[in-house]
């Protein structure tokens, strides 16, 4: 199985518009973040790890090729707002959009055009599957599972598929959520900056979760300019722990 981060940024994305910080001001492309998502693929499929504002972006640089799943983590806008980017895809087939049945509705709310049953020519040919935490389902040969956690006061999904786990946003998560997370080769989870925050993992939490679940390897996504330079953060991690960058590319 193989990950490539489209987007290793938070909401605002780096450089953060209107911004001449270090990080913002850097040559250095490990530091130009895109909001977060991501592709796994193996020999069977393609999954997309949510569907932000710069999925359009994010995919010009990528094969053209069948998506066989929308993951959703949550309903807020830097997670889904591309959904609609999604048309091109759609000479492939429908495309399953995976999501909690709350935040489906929400989806259905905000792009009716997407989710009637005679929608007119053009439009995206998606439709909504429900997840429900801890109830596994197959997307191709890949075995997903929603794992809860929460998004400060808000209860999101991260996905656990295979040996990988994807968990975005969160700040906390309840205890059977560790229980499914053991056994990982790779997790890829936020942490938004170096200082704590109300609703998001800072690095010092990011780094007790891995102390605790042991993951062979972790990468950190969703990170905003206050994380500091790559190049900088990236050598007082543990050796098993890396910032993630836009274009990376991971093996599972």
């Amino acid at each position: 199985m193989k990950i490539q981060i489209l987007g290793s940024g938070t909401s605002t994305g780096v450089p953060q518009i209107g911004c001449r910080c270090a990080v913002c001001s850097s040559t250095d492309e490990r530091d130009r973040r895109l909001r977060a998502s991501a592709l796994v693929k193996d020999e069977g499929g393609c999954l997309l790890m949510d569907c932000g504002p710069d999925f359009r972006q994010q995919m010009l640089a990528q094969p053209f090729e069948k998506i066989d799943g929308v993951l959703i983590t949550h309903e807020h806008y830097d997670h889904i707002g591309g959904l609609d980017d999604l048309r091109p895809f759609s000479r492939f087939g429908a495309i399953p959009v995976y999501a909690e049945r709350s935040v489906g509705l929400k989806l259905s709310d905000r792009m009716p055009y997407c989710f009637v049953d005679k929608s007119y020519p053009g439009v995206p040919n998606i439709y909504l599957k429900e997840v429900v935490p801890y109830s596994s389902f197959t997307i191709a040969s890949m075995t997903v599972v929603p794992i809860r956690v929460n998004h400060g006061h808000l209860p999101i999904v991260g996905y656990r598929i295979n040996k990988m786990a994807y968990i975005t946003d969160m700040l906390t998560m309840p205890e059977e959520s560790y229980e499914q997370l053991s056994g990982l080769d790779v997790l890829i989870v936020n942490a938004l900056r170096t200082a704590p925050h109300q609703t998001h993992q800072h690095l010092k939490s990011a780094l007790e979760l891995v102390e605790r679940l042991r993951p062979k390897q972790t990468f950190l996504i969703h990170m905003s300019h206050d994380m500091g330079l790559h190049a900088e953060v990236e050598r007082e991690l543990p050796p098993q722990v890396h910032l993630a960058y836009d274009g990376l590319e991971i093996s599972c």
